[in-house]
């Protein structure tokens, strides 16, 4: 699944996802037949409609929702890095089909554009509403970023606590799994490179709280 995006005027790019329309029906059937094929009585009290939620789950869990990315031009020359911390992650691993959580930091240091701030999390669910695994989605955020905004530098960092890793296999709840892509600047410049990675560590959250 790739994102699709189409050019409009005034420097608003809408994105939608262009991915098969989920069937919820065939979602439901699917599901009912996969837990009666694991020893799960759906027609006990309590699970005769879980079939359903778990469809519903699902098709949120594999469907972003489409956004315009808005940006401005940068009449101030802005140019130091502008960050975005503790965006939520949720997305699903794609090996097992259990989801995995967390949150994404997404800076930029600015070009000749800037974005509307709360269009950096709605490119993070753009790519995480997907089967992913953490370190393809990092970049894939990244990558878009930079081929979008011409950014001088673009940074992201993922921390997720995966359920394949903590329900199941090694069984190591608390475990959590960091990736991050830097491009420009913020991989090729020592300084900028340092203060976007001292921004987005554990530490640096806990003095900010």
């Amino acid at each position: 699944m790739t994102a699709a995006a189409h050019l409009e005027p005034n420097a608003r790019l809408r994105v939608v996802h262009d991915g098969d329309a989920p069937d919820a029906g065939r979602a439901k059937d699917a599901a009912e037949a996969f837990l009666r094929a694991l020893g799960v009585r759906v027609d006990a009290p309590g699970l005769e409609d879980t079939p359903r939620r778990m469809a519903d789950a699902y098709v949120e869990l594999l469907t972003p929702r489409s956004f315009d990315l808005t940006t401005f031009p940068n009449d101030e020359g802005y140019d130091e890095l502008v960050l975005a911390r503790g965006i939520p992650v949720q997305s699903v691993c794609e090996h097992h089909m259990l989801p995995f959580t967390g949150v994404a930091h997404v800076g930029y240091l600015p070009g000749e554009r800037i974005v509307g701030l709360s269009k950096l999390a709605r490119v993070v669910e753009l790519f995480a509403r997907r089967p992913q695994v953490q370190e393809r989605l990092t970049v894939q955020i990244a990558d878009w970023l930079a081929s979008r905004l011409h950014p001088r530098g673009v940074g992201v960092v993922v921390e997720a606590e995966h359920l394949c890793m903590t329900l199941r296999g090694v069984h190591a709840p608390g475990t959590s799994t960091i990736t991050s892509a830097l491009q420009g600047l913020l991989r090729e410049d020592p300084r900028s490179r340092a203060e976007f990675l001292s921004l987005t560590s554990r530490d640096s959250g806990r003095q900010r709280s």
